[in-house]
């Protein structure tokens, strides 16, 4: 009778690989695969068809008057909860996902050294970061510059945003006035 055992494990697994086999077999017969008729995504030299212009994003509103009844500590405390996951935001700490925003209000865009920008940001290194230019990116970073990295979605609060730019001027010694 052992010696049937063997037998009976063979025929198992035999007739379970042909079920499965006749049960692929006949599912792609009955439900076949239907292909567009045209790539859906393009490689190559052509250029992109026209899309339907979005709207235009409704105009943030000054945020310098708002900076006058800033709160700094709140501002402190928005960016430990916001921003410190990515950024440090000591004097000489390192960058980490994000660059280290100490001293960020008045330097250029792209500033520190050996960080690795995105390009959106690289093409903006000229330009300084003033408090409305602060104002746009915490509202907004993927459309105050398209194709950045920082996966931040932004602070729709006026008033949060500016006390988050009041506590980034606390920490940046050659800040201008607002």
């Amino acid at each position: 009778m052992h010696s049937l055992e063997g037998n009976k494990i063979i025929a198992a697994v035999l007739t379970a690989g042909i079920t499965f086999g006749l049960a692929g077999f006949a599912g792609r017969l009955l439900v076949a695969p239907k292909f567009p008729a045209e790539a859906v995504v393009r490689i190559g030299d052509e250029a992109p068809a026209q899309q339907a212009a979005a709207p235009a994003p409704a105009a943030l509103d000054p945020i310098t008057p708002l900076l006058a009844n800033a709160n700094v500590e709140n501002g402190r405390t928005i960016a430990q909860r916001q921003c410190a996951s990515c950024h440090t935001l000591n004097e000489g700490g390192r960058s980490g996902v994000g660059p280290n925003l100490w001293g960020i209000v008045g330097a250029k865009h792209a500033h520190i050294d050996g960080f690795n920008y995105s390009p959106a940001l690289r093409a903006m290194a000229d330009k300084p970061w003033t408090y409305e230019e602060l104002n746009a990116w915490l509202h907004n970073p993927r459309a105050y510059a398209p194709g950045n990295r920082m996966s931040y979605s932004g602070l729709a609060n006026a008033q949060q945003r500016a006390d988050l730019i009041a506590f980034l001027r606390s920490i940046s010694p050659n800040a201008p006035a607002p």
